[in-house]
């Protein structure tokens, strides 16, 4: 299993311990971030970008909580996603999560309906680019990503080769699947 964004590497192995999955390479480019992985753990200290230099298969990607999102242009995701396409074995899958930019339970109705409208009259990737903030205590953060539509993550996932099988709909908050694509974030199986 390749898990790319790996973070500190907990999240990446308890799905691994939990499919019975017994080689894990973990993906992360902070080096802050890596520090946290246990000892003995495999590890690549590269960007997603920076796939073409692997060269083995795997039977399980995952790439979750909007990987995608932080990279910077269509481009640049579907490349990621091609390398995806590359390295996954014959029988393999994948497992992307990503934002979406519709999930009316997440970001409120009229966020949503007002984004609908300028992607209605602005149709372009950027319009999925966002900036996030939030506080602690008095240190206020910030980061950008993209959100995505289901149309949009189809149309990247054809472009890279990768078939979608499933697509299900999770809400964040409570963990629970969704019948509306509305109500919460998409999870993509990938072959």
């Amino acid at each position: 299993m390749l898990d790319v964004g790996s973070g500190d590497g907990r999240r990446a192995q308890r799905i691994a311990a939990a499919a019975g999955i017994e080689t894990l390479v973990l993906l992360e480019p902070s080096k802050a971030m890596r520090r946290h992985w246990p000892a003995g753990i495999r590890g690549l200290p590269i960007r997603a970008e920076d796939l073409d230099t692997v060269e083995e298969a795997f039977d399980v990607i995952t790439c979750l909580w909007n990987v995608l999102g932080h990279i910077s242009s269509e481009a640049q995701r579907v490349y990621v996603l091609r390398q995806f396409a590359r390295l996954l074995s014959p029988n393999g899958i994948v497992f992307i999560d990503v934002n979406h930019r519709y999930n009316m339970r997440e970001y409120g109705f009229l966020k949503t309906v007002g984004r609908m409208a300028l992607d209605y009259l602005l149709p372009n990737e950027r319009n999925g680019d966002v900036i996030a903030r939030w506080t602690l205590g008095e240190m206020t953060f910030a980061t950008s990503g993209h959100v995505f539509t289901d149309r949009e993550f189809t149309r990247l996932s054809h472009k890279a080769g990768l078939e979608i099988r499933k697509r299900i709909s999770v809400d964040y908050r409570s963990g629970q699947v969704r019948r509306s694509p509305f109500g919460g974030n998409l999870l993509y199986c990938l072959a």
